[in-house]
């Protein structure tokens, strides 16, 4: 049998099931091309980004705290708050943190016109960071313990000098674990005269005594690392006789 002439019709539907394309096949192609390119772009960013913030957070903090590797020598006669704030200055400037202002953590007691000084306002906000970068207390608060006590680090372990140095503490010898600090428990300045708890603030190596802390938290009849024990004179033999060695508290403010 012979077929009749092919038209066009009869080609097109002879052809190969071919799917028809739609004029806006390529607009759609162009958008999901955009999408990808953007969520690509978005995850690069974030890989990148995510370990520098990581990396910034590991960085080294600068020193900001120490215990004096030594005192003045002079017992507890510091020359005043302004001698013992001169010493931490210039220990500090010896290891390359003179950049900073230093304070001496003591506090005064009233009397002869001396208003009292509270050691915890002369130390700056925090956060505060050992030789090796440790933090020993975010802020005030913590380092007193304020609303929740232990918050901070005060500890043995974290105890250094501006050297980076540990501290002697106990069952080391000499025992040095006593700081002067002339506070209580918060910080504050003691009621009495001068001469019971700052050794006449910090200018007599005689006669008198001075509250101390243990930065080790060991020993006495609590473990406060700033209010422990009267010492047994401002002299420095009998600081060194009660474990002690005329050393003290630095913060950079």
């Amino acid at each position: 049998m012979i077929s009749g002439p092919r038209t066009a019709d009869s080609v097109e539907s002879a052809s190969p099931c071919v799917p028809k394309t739609d004029a806006r096949t390529p607009k759609m192609g162009a958008k999901m091309r955009r999408s990808i390119d953007v969520f690509a772009a978005v995850a690069l960013m974030t890989f990148l980004l995510v370990p520098s913030a990581a990396s910034g957070q590991n960085q080294e903090q600068p020193m900001s705290f120490f215990i004096t590797s030594v005192g003045p020598g002079d017992g507890a006669n510091l020359g005043g708050l302004a001698g013992a704030d001169r010493h931490c200055q210039s220990l500090a400037a010896a290891v390359g943190a003179g950049n900073q202002t230093w304070r001496a953590y003591l506090s005064l007691v009233a009397g002869g016109g001396q208003l009292a000084v509270h050691a915890r306002e002369r130390i700056g906000e925090g956060p505060w960071y050992n030789a090796d970068g440790r933090i020993i207390a975010a802020n005030v608060a913590d380092l007193h313990g304020d609303f929740e006590r232990d918050r901070n680090n005060m500890r043995k372990p974290n105890g250094l000098d501006e050297n980076g140095d540990v501290v002697n503490g106990v069952g080391d010898q000499p025992n040095q674990h006593d700081i002067l600090t002339g506070s209580d428990s918060h910080g504050r300045a003691l009621a009495g005269a001068p001469n019971t708890a700052t050794c006449d603030n910090w200018t007599s190596d005689g006669e008198g005594r001075a509250m101390v802390g243990h930065f080790d938290r060991l020993g006495g009849a609590n473990s406060s690392w700033n209010s422990v024990h009267l010492s047994r004179s401002c002299s420095q033999e009998d600081l060194v006789a009660t474990g002690g060695n005329g050393l003290f508290y630095c913060f950079a403010i």
